[in-house]
């Protein structure tokens, strides 16, 4: 701090901007799991992030990758198809780029997650549940049909964009490996638009291919797991999509094979073995995390603790 003409001036060194502040989260032990088990259980903590999710990572990269490509100019529109965190964080760190942002989501969605996107100052639209068939009604379809008829405005598609996995390629998967000091013998992850798994088991197969990656699914859906186990086949193809196999179920995992379509980033993922858990599961990991450990986490991460 000093003084200029009577007036206080603070020094701005060593400050960054919003992008700059994600990542670099602490690794935690399970430290009551990993005492039942017998094995060193731990997990990222990607509430650190600014948006409190592991997403402000895959919005960085978006943004970065479209600002690089010219592909977005000042004032622009992020238009994207979301499940909720996502679209939080494109709101959140499109903002401080000077972005507006125009969100889709099926009906579907939890209900604070909308509101949420609203609060951070996205424009939401909230569509009926439809199949990858239905051009008129599917969040994924119409997002892309906005971006072409909004002037300025560009789509990120963040299930089929390879900039979402290699935010954890290039950031997630090397922060944990210096973390363990290359001690890892296992990953396990649920899966949306696949980035994460792909990101993260491309590095870690990289450095060590003995290296055990699980993706995880909600038991009452299934559907990656299956599409794994069944050796990456599935046999149906919808409008030119691969799609995941269908199971008639539901979650309260969102997110987790939203799309219920092979994506870009999992036909890049290198996974071992896809396992189950259930909604009953979830919630009762969720709460005894919170109960033994003090550590409070969703349905997602609560799932991926169940692969663990």
């Amino acid at each position: 701090m000093s003084a200029t003409n009577g007036l206080k001036t603070f020094s701005t060194a060593g400050s960054v901007d919003l992008l700059a502040s994600v990542g670099n989260t602490p690794l935690l032990e399970l430290t009551t799991l990993s005492r039942l088990t017998g094995c060193k259980l731990l997990a990222k903590a990607e509430y650190a992030n600014p948006s409190g999710s592991i997403k402000d990572r895959v919005a960085k990269s978006l943004i970065l990758d479209a600002e690089e490509r010219g592909l977005i100019k000042p004032g622009g529109t992020i238009i994207e198809a979301t499940g909720g965190s996502t679209g939080i964080s494109l709101a959140l760190l499109g903002a401080s780029r000077g972005y507006k942002t125009l969100l889709t989501m099926p009906d579907i969605t939890a209900k604070e997650k909308i509101q949420m996107m609203k609060t951070m100052g996205a424009e939401v639209r909230v569509l009926p549940t439809a199949s990858m068939d239905d051009k008129q009604n599917n969040f994924f379809h119409v997002a892309q049909r906005l971006a072409k008829e909004t002037p300025n405005a560009y789509c990120p598609n963040q299930f089929d964009n390879l900039a979402n996995m290699r935010a954890h390629y290039e950031g997630t998967a090397p922060e944990i490996w210096e973390q363990v000091g290359g001690q890892i013998d296992g990953f396990v992850s649920s899966a949306g638009t696949s980035g994460t798994i792909a990101g993260m088991s491309t590095f870690l197969k990289e450095k060590n291919p003995d290296v055990k990656v699980w993706v995880i699914d909600p038991a009452e859906i299934a559907s990656t797991a299956m599409f794994i186990n069944n050796d990456r086949t599935s046999g149906t193809v919808e409008d030119g999509y691969e799609m995941l196999p269908v199971v008639k179920g539901s979650s309260i995992a969102e997110g987790v094979a939203a799309l219920a379509r092979v994506t870009s980033n999992l036909r890049e993922a290198i996974i071992d073995k896809g396992v189950t858990g259930t909604n009953q599961e979830i919630v009762d990991m969720a709460y005894f995390l919170l109960r033994h450990d003090g550590i409070f986490v969703g349905p997602s991460s609560a799932l991926n603790v169940l692969g663990a």
